[in-house]
């Protein structure tokens, strides 16, 4: 059993700690919560966890031995740190860092450290990505990615009263590329690496978070272009266009239905079936990765979260998009 320690009590970390469960080798040691009433309450629910207010002093429990971090993104880096500074394992929600000189500071303190440091991308560790990366071959010469990434926020409703909450707050590092966008680029980062030229557009809300955007790309023979938004909803799969056929992915944050539609009109499902909720997945790989001795996934790389990274970095100067963190 690997025990952890999770820091943020939201809906995104009851998710993990059920699929987690799933994978019968996590164990739920501590909660670290702004409030201990608030992380009393969380706990509760599984089993009454030791409860902490201050992450440092999670960290330095010798009864944990990899903490889960899903608290707003502007607090990453600090956290992943303080963690694993004291030799604890670190699954960090996407994403990662609120920029590239973050994303960095993670991946010297992981190297510094010794231990395994994972972005929780769940959509490129699912059964049918891996259909997409096997199966890449049979469309021939790729000539385009494709990938939206649209809906419409509850928290937007709000936001149009005069309710800033977290989702649409730069404070937080937040905004439509950090949340959704990252679902679009982090894929075709893992499928084709870095692009070479970058051209994004966007939309900014008065709070000076992104409502929604497009990022135009170029690679040696393919372009890839992406959509996103938290502003309005869309309903259009991912393709990758190949000379010999297309590949259509239902959805790119949750890749169930996978297929591809050669140019002779011939369809073949490549949908793998998936029992498991679509979080178990990247549990399951970062505890395989622990039980091994590997410091780093061969997917969910340190490579390709630092691209990603460095890609958003760069849509968001050309946007306008400026954190507080980027000050740092």
């Amino acid at each position: 059993m690997v025990r952890f320690g999770i820091i943020g009590t939201n809906w995104i970390t009851e998710r993990f700690i059920d699929a987690a469960m799933e994978t019968e080798r996590f164990a739920l040691t501590a909660v670290c919560s702004r409030t201990e009433e608030k992380g009393r309450a969380f706990g509760a629910k599984y089993g009454s966890p030791t409860v902490y207010t201050d992450v440092s002093a999670m960290a330095s429990s010798p009864e944990i031995d990899a903490v889960y971090i899903a608290s707003p993104n502007s607090l990453h880096m600090e956290q992943a740190i303080i963690c694993m500074d004291q030799g604890k394992h670190v699954l960090c929600e996407k994403p990662m860092a609120s920029n590239t000189a973050e994303t960095r500071k993670m991946i010297e303190a992981a190297r510094r450290n010794n231990v395994l440091l994972m972005e929780a991308m769940k959509s490129t560790l699912m059964p049918n990505f891996r259909v997409v990366q096997n199966n890449l071959y049979k469309l021939g010469q790729v000539r385009r990615y494709f990938a939206s990434y649209c809906q419409y926020s509850s928290r937007y409703d709000a936001f149009k009263q005069g309710t800033i909450l977290n989702a649409f707050n730069p404070e937080f590092s937040n905004g439509a590329l950090m949340d959704l966008g990252t679902y679009c680029i982090y894929p075709m980062v893992t499928l084709f690496g870095k692009p070479q030229q970058i051209k994004a557009n966007g939309i900014l809300l008065p709070s000076g978070a992104d409502g929604e955007g497009n990022i135009i790309m170029n690679y040696d023979e393919m372009d890839a272009a992406v959509m996103y938004s938290k502003i309005a909803d869309s309903y259009l799969p991912a393709e990758i266009q190949g000379e010999n056929g297309t590949l259509v992915i239902e959805r790119i944050n949750q890749p169930y239905d996978v297929k591809i539609i050669y140019r002779d009109g011939t369809i073949e499902d490549l949908r793998q079936p998936q029992m498991q909720e679509s979080m178990f997945y990247e549990a399951r790989e970062f505890i395989d990765l622990i039980e091994t001795g590997l410091r780093e996934s061969s997917v969910n790389s340190l490579t390709h979260s630092l691209l990603v990274a460095e890609i958003m970095e760069e849509a968001r100067q050309q946007i306008g998009i400026r954190f507080p963190a980027d000050l740092n």
